[in-house]
């Protein structure tokens, strides 16, 4: 072993260092999931999600997504995008559906999901997208910050890139149910005890202004909840009658304290269940 402490130091720090991520071979599939420890792109076969038109009572956020992401797979600029609000409301459905849609229309695009907790690895993860001719739609699903948190500055390097700017094959695209992807509080809170309270939570509450496109998402009405489920029964074939359906789907939801996307999913799976069909 030798005595030298700076060698023992540059040994230790290639111990611990990660290993460096083969060439990903991005022709494996149309979607993939960033893992990190060890750092590697993991192909998706089989990804979960509905078909577009299943996604009811959200229609300009249907379109403007998917007319932004078609702008991208094209070639063209095209914004990040947030989007934001009510829960089970179809956020994160709504953009693999469109990822979906898109690569129908024949536009080749790959979707890679990042974890939040990932965020500081996002850098070695966009040197690797930079290097390929593909075009990748990067998603983050389920994104806020905590009090505490510092993952959001290694954001910036997927919103603004830094000196190298973002890569120009990379569009990001979060959900969150918060529109500044913190809790209220927080923002409440450093506002009241900063000496200069704007510059306090400028550097936070500015990282949803770097997304040029947002997208708010708001609690379904009953008529728009029922629609939902009227519209997967009719895709999958269910055999029943409007009348037992709008009863039993009312009573569901009452069950559950609330209406939404998921909800109405949920009921219709328990539905298909007990009609036998497979979904």
């Amino acid at each position: 072993m030798t005595n030298d402490p700076l060698e023992r130091i540059a040994a230790a720090l290639e111990r611990i260092s990660p290993a460096p991520l083969a060439s990903p071979d991005f022709d494996a599939a149309d979607a993939f999931v960033w893992h990190v420890d060890p750092e590697r792109l993991e192909p998706v076969a089989d990804v979960s999600r509905v078909d577009l038109s299943l996604l009811v009572g959200i229609n300009r956020s249907r379109d403007t997504l998917l007319e932004n992401t078609l702008r991208f797979a094209k070639g063209f600029p095209a914004n990040n995008a947030l989007l934001w609000g009510a829960r089970g409301m179809g956020k994160s459905s709504l953009v693999k559906a469109v990822h979906a849609e898109v690569n129908a229309q024949g536009h080749a695009l790959k979707i890679v999901e990042l974890q939040r907790e990932d965020l500081p690895s996002v850098a070695r993860l966009l040197q690797h997208l930079r290097g390929s001719k593909a075009r990748f739609l990067l998603f983050c699903d389920d994104l806020s910050f905590s009090h505490d948190d510092q993952h959001y500055k290694s954001l910036k390097a997927v919103l603004d890139g830094g000196i190298e700017g973002r890569p120009d094959n990379v569009v990001f695209y979060a959900t969150s149910n918060r529109r500044h992807l913190m809790p209220r509080d927080m923002i409440e809170n450093e506002r009241g005890s900063a000496i200069n309270p704007s510059e306090a939570v400028e550097e936070k509450v500015s990282l949803s202004d770097r997304f040029g496109l947002w997208l708010g998402f708001h609690p379904c009405d009953q008529d728009e909840f029922l629609a939902m489920i009227k519209g997967y029964v009719d895709a999958y074939g269910v055999e029943i009658d409007d009348e037992t359906l709008r009863a039993e789907a009312i009573e569901w939801q009452a069950t559950r304290g609330g209406r939404s996307g998921r909800v109405a999913w949920q009921y219709f799976t328990d539905l298909a269940g007990r009609k036998g069909v497979q979904i």
